[in-house]
């Protein structure tokens, strides 16, 4: 797209199918690469990724030829067929529907990125649902908690 400048910076937060705590740490760097590698393959810029062994956060600078529900899309369809194929988990691995896409301007994302670099102590006051909570409420989007999160029954 000649002569198209863009600036959009996008952090995802998506979780696992129930919540479930899966993500070891054994093999979660090399799903941050896995999941790297499909973001550059989309021609997008990975800023920072982490997450906890039930939620992942990304930031990315979004070129504009593509969708941010259609990255999500790829994101999560092909990450969880490769952690299905590399067999880390018993039973089959599923991320949770839908996800969070929250933007920033330039001068946040050194806060962002310190945000996600350090989920581990982050979590230790808060919870995933608490987090994910306050994002809506803090970028005023309009939801309806019995869309958020899928229980295991």
């Amino acid at each position: 797209m000649p002569n198209t400048y863009t600036q959009l910076h996008i952090q995802f937060v998506f979780a696992v199918k129930y919540r479930a705590s899966c993500i070891h740490i054994s093999w979660k760097d090399e799903l941050y690469k896995y999941i790297t590698g499909i973001i550059q393959n989309n021609k997008h810029k990975l800023i920072a990724i982490n997450g906890m062994p039930d939620h992942i956060h990304i930031l990315i600078g979004l070129r504009p030829g593509q969708s941010i529900s259609d990255l999500m899309q790829d994101i999560k369809g092909n990450s969880s067929k490769w952690i299905n194929e590399k067999r880390f988990i018993s039973g089959k691995f599923e991320w949770q529907e839908g996800y969070g896409a929250f933007s920033y301007g330039k001068s946040q994302l050194k806060n962002v990125i310190k945000y996600i670099e350090n989920q581990e102590s982050h979590h230790q006051k808060k919870t995933f649902v608490e987090e994910y909570l306050d994002f809506l409420q803090k970028f005023e989007v309009d939801y309806d908690e019995k869309y958020i999160f899928k229980e295991l029954i």
